[in-house]
């Protein structure tokens, strides 16, 4: 019984996940979706972040991650239950990330391809300071 029942739940879990990869436009901006930034800090001090965006590092400057800390940072400031998107420099970073999230935890999560460079370089978004 405990085994169907823990089958049943991972796979509602599953069905509700969602992962969509898509590269950053100002028409997305405008939805006001929740951007979260898993560079490192010396990354976001460099260029800046989106604006509005959420910076939450996943892996440290020599590639290390604390994946409970980020949860619980994640869910602090985002509201997980709805759609939100992730960046980081090139999009590397973020396609591993994105799909553990959608998977494990049947987050509604949005990779965005190509990341900063894509968002400063090719669309010319404007950055804010990061101030910490």
């Amino acid at each position: 019984m405990k085994k169907t029942i823990l089958a049943l739940l991972l796979l509602s879990v599953s069905l509700f996940a969602e992962l969509t990869n898509q590269y950053i436009t100002k028409e997305f901006l405008n939805q006001k979706i929740p951007i979260v930034d898993v560079r490192t800090p010396p990354e976001w001090r460099e260029t800046g972040l989106l604006k509005d965006a959420i910076p939450i590092m996943f892996f440290d400057q020599r590639g290390n991650y604390d994946a409970r800390r980020f949860l619980q940072e994640l869910n602090k400031k985002v509201d997980t239950t709805k759609p939100f998107a992730l960046i980081c420099r090139t999009g590397s970073r973020t396609s591993m990330i994105a799909p553990w999230l959608a998977k494990e935890f049947g987050y509604k999560v949005i990779n965005l391809q190509g990341g900063m460079e894509y968002a400063t370089k090719g669309l010319h978004i404007p950055t804010v300071p990061y101030k910490r």
